[in-house]
């Protein structure tokens, strides 16, 4: 028996469940390969664009190079920031330390928070995708119970619908929870590199 046979034989609950299980499932894998492309690309844009960002001779090469090479656009919007003004508000009074530190700041946390996008979908359907299969199958269970009790004569054909359905259920939840699981703490140790080489390069931009 398969997910799409127990989904058929299933009531409405059942299907939904089902549905539900699915939609974590595309949502899980498209995360996964548009993250994976995405951290392999600014991985390679830090490190090259880094390295040719401090071999040039001035601000404006700096950021000419950049445009060349950060393709994803994570390093060129904290050199940017440090170029900001904003004459005639209150982000222009105090000394210009404190302004370059707020608006590299802000630029920092945009970056971040790219970076981090789809981290929490990971998190949330491999801590909850478990449950779900789970709560199908108690449900089939359920069934699988009350057709033994309401049938005059017992058979197997009764009962293996409903008990087959409940053991899909919770294969499929564990299947799907476990790419979750997975990917978010792969990803979440490569963004936290990631987050410590774009911090270090902030804190240097500042200095500069």
């Amino acid at each position: 028996m398969t997910l799409f046979d127990a989904t058929l034989q299933g009531d409405a609950f059942s299907v939904t469940l089902n549905l539900v299980l699915l939609a974590m499932s595309v949502a899980t894998w498209t995360a996964i390969v548009y993250k994976s492309w995405l951290l392999r690309r600014v991985s390679a844009d830090v490190a090259q664009g880094k390295a040719a960002f401090w071999q040039a001779r001035d601000m404006a090469q700096g950021l000419a190079v950049l445009g060349a090479l950060d393709r994803c656009a994570v390093l060129l919007p904290l050199v940017q920031a440090q170029q900001q003004r904003m004459p005639g508000t209150l982000g222009a009074q105090g000394d210009e330390a404190a302004q370059r530190t707020r608006v590299l700041r802000d630029a920092l946390h945009a970056v971040l928070h790219r970076l981090q996008s789809g981290q929490v979908l990971l998190a949330t359907v491999g801590s909850t995708a478990p449950f779900v299969g789970l709560l199908g199958t108690v449900w089939g269970i359920y069934h699988a119970l009350t057709g033994i009790s309401s049938a005059g004569q017992l058979s197997i054909a009764q009962v293996a619908g409903p008990v087959g359905e409940a053991l899909i259920m919770t294969a499929a939840g564990l299947a799907v929870a476990l790419p979750a699981v997975l990917a978010f703490n792969v990803m979440g140790r490569v963004i936290n590199r990631l987050e410590q080489e774009l911090e270090g390069f902030a804190h240097d931009l500042r200095d500069l």
